[in-house]
């Protein structure tokens, strides 16, 4: 029977166990990513639809204050485009821009140009600092929200005052103009601004929060009064939604940057990405510990080993590597046979005499053989090999 017939019958390839054990962490992964994008679509598509629209029924819609409105002799008019907004501007139009900051830098600037000194009113729903500075010059946003939904007036606005307590809590903002009126503040900042226009009898009030418009919260608090009064001072309401599908959206004349065509928040998205990249190594580092040693499935023959060395040094033409190797394993086994300590055995000049000495041979053709240069063939690699072998046999018999 041969070597290789007694060697265990192990297999290496991994079990079905072993793949799912390895596997179970991402599939379970990926299995709540998609829980959780279902759950996102979901979520906005249904209580998100038809956001601050005075069509909608929804919660977060507008239908019921445009009723309100109606019924008061008011008529609501929705526009989605920049022209059909610029148009509607008048001394008895109020203009409601529902989401401001969707506008460019090039729409905000026609829009407030055509609004200026017509004598109407202009409402911006939580406009940032993306785009209140350039539709109410002299005003800006704080980059610190409030804390507290419901605010007290805390001003000499009449429809502020006759409103009481609304829900206008969120962004904040200050003004440089001294006329205005700055309502319903929170940590000393305004989350309602009125800035009267200089050149007419029209203004431009500023509006922190969209909940006092919304269906779900209308009937809470002053919100209903507040929102009437803000929205019912002229006959007619032009309610503004701007749409990305908008032509005049597309400015051919201005340079956008690689950062412009980023959405909004993407540097909040990538730190979590690296947040959550930095626990999922911690936590895959603290599962698998420290390295232990593991036995091999398989016995492997020394020789095999070696005769592979041989072949990936061969096939590198590696013969100084392999000659190198060679003397120093040599070197090893002599130095304990001839009294030389194994730390001094790859120095000449403790190696060399004492093996001179035990075998009464030549130091020079010691000294070529065991640290003489690498050979410059095969043929010499292999001769330098046999003669190794027969230095260490001469060496063990005498």
């Amino acid at each position: 029977m041969t070597e290789e017939a007694t060697l265990p019958s192990t297999s290496v390839s991994p079990s079905t166990r072993h793949l799912w054990t390895r596997a179970r962490g991402i599939a379970l992964a990926l299995v709540l990513l998609l829980a959780g994008g279902v759950a996102i679509a979901v979520v906005r598509s249904d209580t998100r639809h038809g956001t601050l629209d005075p069509r909608s029924v929804d919660p977060y819609g507008s239908r019921a204050v445009a009723a309100l409105l109606a019924d008061r002799g008011v008529d609501t008019r929705v526009v989605t485009t920049l022209d059909e907004a610029r148009a509607a501007a008048g001394p008895d139009t109020t203009l409601l821009v529902a989401v401001p900051d969707l506008l460019t830098q090039s729409q905000q600037s026609r829009l407030h140009s055509a609004t200026a000194g017509t004598g109407g009113r202009t409402v911006l729903v939580a406009a940032g600092s993306w785009s209140v500075e350039r539709l109410a010059p002299g005003v800006t946003a704080d980059p610190a929200t409030s804390f507290d939904a419901t605010l007290s007036p805390d001003c000499d606005l009449p429809a502020a005052r006759r409103a009481g307590s609304a829900d206008t809590g969120g962004i904040r903002y200050t003004t440089t103009h001294r006329d205005a009126d700055e309502c319903y503040p929170s940590q000393r900042l305004a989350t309602l601004v009125r800035v009267p226009d200089a050149s007419g009898g029209g203004d431009t009030v500023v509006l922190g929060a969209p909940d006092i418009l919304y269906n779900d919260t209308l009937d809470e608090q002053g919100n209903a009064s507040l929102a009437l009064q803000l929205l019912g001072s002229r006959p007619h309401l032009t309610w503004y939604l701007p749409s990305t599908a908008d032509d005049s959206a597309t400015d051919q004349d201005a340079e956008t940057s690689f950062l412009d065509l980023l959405p909004s928040g993407w540097l909040w998205g990538t730190l979590q990405l690296f947040v959550a990249a930095a626990v999922a190594a911690l936590w895959r580092a603290r599962r698998l510990g420290p390295l232990v040693p593991e036995r091999l499935p398989v016995a492997i023959r020394a020789s095999e080993t070696v005769e592979g060395r041989a072949r990936l040094y061969r096939r590198a033409n590696a013969r100084d590597r392999a000659a190198t190797a060679l003397r120093s394993t040599t070197r090893t086994r002599l130095a304990p046979l001839v009294g030389v300590p194994v730390a001094q055995a790859h120095a000449p000049e403790a190696l060399l005499p004492a093996l001179s000495a035990h075998l009464d041979g030549e130091g020079q053709l010691l000294h070529s053989l065991l640290f003489g240069p690498p050979p410059s063939d095969d043929t010499a690699l292999i001769a330098l090999a046999d003669q190794l072998d027969a230095l260490e046999r001469e060496v063990r018999r005498s």
